[in-house]
């Protein structure tokens, strides 16, 4: 059953043209995610699909009687109201019955007003309802009903605004990056409710892991048409790539033919015939289609990173409190070149405040923190650019200088800078307060990361950013020499960018994992399953434990002989990447150290792996 039908549309902004002739479905039971690049259009498709904006041309048609909720990145809540104000606050007769039956219980001794609250809860089988409702709060962490709105966190709006859709009963639910501002404890949630729930779901989001295990189509605008893909993001990556390379094909096809066709029309006398006319008429068909050239835009991020020394940072005996909460606990470490941290934990257990103490802005209560004197930090925060009004996008780089160095003593203009991040000519003289939130995003990001930090914090850099952006700045971060210290809820991003997790546990408790999010997920979700009351409050930082009678005598030769491997491994890694940071490699020797370093990788990951496991029988 078709819900929504988009014929035709069209939208523009002066000059600039978004889309124009577009048009798909969505039916009943569709989980579809909309992808796009920055500054594209993703933002004025879904206001045009709610209703908050209109198309130029075109119509979008809705199914009569269906009840359609959007749930936006910010959510619009009145800060005057209570958590279960805020639930209660819809056009939903079984919220009122239930909220009417739970008034009643307060008033016993009005028994007349309970019956016809009770026979109303039988009514309209709200019973069943009211479970639903309670079990969606509880498992958003939403126990606190009286708790104001103006109180609460982001992350904390975030989820009242999605429990109020989802109890609400959508027969199509839109959503604008719903993962955003969630933790991953969240996130995993939605995204096994979203999978097993029958709902119609219209998505945008960046989030990769989102896509893969919840959207069964996906709809991509790229160069102002639409291409539709009936699968999830694995499906899609597959199916693009085969797309691409049949234009590609395509147009190398009709190039050879233009010149063919060129030669010919070269040739020809002013007299036509009009056998000669259709010809000719023709070629302007092919060399239209000759000419055309994909779009495909790459980031460019090559900075001039100062070589550290030999001491980085250094954390001594550090603790940091803000009243009865404690952030840090006499936390010890050593940053080593090269280090690649993620950072997970709950909101509120000490993330923020460990990056301001690691970069000097707060001071802990206790211990030290001793800085090298080559490190140079380049801290991207969630913060985002403070906007100058009518400053200018070019005006942003050029507080940095009309010139900005590169490797190998090569330097670039703020505008050639700018266009390898993706603002063309006639972007870069945009007011800044006019830039999408992705292209402010990665406009900050740009600000970041020419300053050339040979220590890159990034304290949530995936939201706003399209996936195209994403990929380009995992492709960079992966071949960044320096230390990389990263917060973030993309488990896709921290997979492929981090070597180990801090998981901030609260009260102070930092473990340091020895692996990725998936295989921390893994870890984590064998220790739930532990039945026993001593395994559970088992420190999960001494999981890495001598080897007992679970394994034996020949596993236990080769859990020892791996880590010894593994650490091989590791200073060969280091080895070859100190070779990319001298920057003296060129040409062929960059191509084959390149594949070294990933046959070095690609051993270090399927060791470690095995080690894994190892580890975790031991535990059994």
């Amino acid at each position: 059953m078709n819900l929504l039908s988009v014929e035709n549309i069209a939208k523009s902004y002066g000059e600039r043209v978004l889309f124009s002739d577009i048009s798909f479905g969505i039916n009943q039971g569709q989980k579809v995610a909309f992808i796009a690049k920055n500054g594209t259009g993703k933002t004025s498709m879904l206001d045009i699909l709610t209703g908050r904006d209109m198309p130029d041309e075109g119509q979008v048609v809705t199914r009569k009687g269906i009840n359609l909720a959007y749930l936006p990145q910010e959510p619009d809540l009145d800060p005057t109201l209570t958590v279960e104000q805020t639930i209660f606050a819809s056009d939903n007769e079984v919220l009122k019955i239930i909220r009417e039956y739970e008034q009643a219980l307060l008033h016993p001794e009005d028994t007349e007003n309970y019956q016809k609250a009770f026979e109303k809860m039988e009514a309209t089988n709200a019973w069943d309802f009211e479970t639903r409702y309670k079990q969606i709060l509880f498992q958003l962490k939403l126990e606190q009903l009286d708790q104001k709105v103006s109180k609460l966190s982001g992350g904390q709006k975030k989820r009242l605004a999605l429990a109020a859709t989802l109890l609400n009963n959508p027969d199509l639910l839109i959503l604008d990056e719903p993962t955003n501002h969630l933790d991953l404890e969240m996130i995993e949630w939605l995204e096994d409710f979203f999978a097993r729930e029958n709902l119609t779901l219209f998505m945008v989001t960046h989030d990769r892991y989102f896509l893969e295990r919840v959207c069964n189509e996906i709809i991509e605008l790229e160069n102002k048409q639409i291409y539709q893909y009936k699968g999830n993001y694995s499906y899609y990556l597959e199916k693009k790539d085969a797309r691409v390379a049949a234009e590609q094909a395509s147009t190398e096809k009709a190039k050879n033919l233009y010149n063919k066709e060129l030669e010919w029309m070269r040739r020809q006398p002013k007299a036509r015939t009009t056998k000669s006319k259709s010809r000719i008429d023709d070629f302007y068909t092919i060399k239209e289609k000759a000419h055309q050239r994909r779009k495909e835009h790459r980031v460019q991020l090559e900075i001039n990173m100062e070589r550290l020394g030999s001491k980085i940072v250094e954390f001594h005996n550090v603790s940091k409190s803000f009243g009865d909460k404690t952030m840090l606990d006499h936390f010890d470490y050593t940053f080593k070149k090269g280090e690649r941290v993620g950072i997970i934990g709950k909101n509120g257990t000490g993330k923020s405040t460990f990056l301001n103490i690691l970069t000097g802005s707060l001071e802990p209560d206790g211990g030290k923190v001793v800085t090298g004197d080559t490190v140079k930090f380049g801290y991207y925060t969630q913060k985002g650019l403070p906007i100058k009004k009518e400053q200018k996008v070019i005006e942003v780089i050029k507080e940095f200088g009309e010139y900005i160095p590169l490797t190998k003593g090569r330097q670039i203009s703020a505008s050639q800078l700018l266009e390898r991040f993706l603002f063309d000519r006639k972007k870069q003289y945009d007011f800044v307060e006019k830039l999408s939130g992705g292209e402010l995003k990665r406009l900050y990001l740009c600000t970041v990361l020419i300053q050339n930090p040979n220590f890159l914090i990034l304290d949530e850099p995936t939201n706003d950013l399209d996936i195209v952006t994403l990929n380009v700045l995992e492709n960079f971060l992966l071949d960044y020499p320096g230390c990389l210290v990263v917060v973030s809820h993309d488990r896709y991003f921290m997979d492929k960018i981090v070597d180990h997790l801090f998981v901030f546990r609260g009260e102070g408790k930092i473990e340091d994992f020895p692996g990725n999010y998936s295989d921390y997920r893994i870890y984590d979700s064998s220790k739930e399953e532990e039945s026993t009351s001593t395994a559970e409050s088992k420190e999960k930082k001494n999981w890495k434990k001598d080897a007992n009678s679970a394994l034996n005598y020949q596993e236990q030769r080769e859990f020892k002989k791996l880590e010894r491997e593994i650490k091989k491994l590791e200073e060969e890694k280091k080895s070859v990447e100190a070779r990319f940071a001298t920057g003296e490699l060129e040409g062929g020797d960059i191509d084959e150290t390149a594949i070294s370093l990933q046959e070095i990788i690609d051993q270090i990951d399927q060791k470690t792996e095995r080690w894994f496991e190892l580890s975790l029988k031991m535990e059994s």
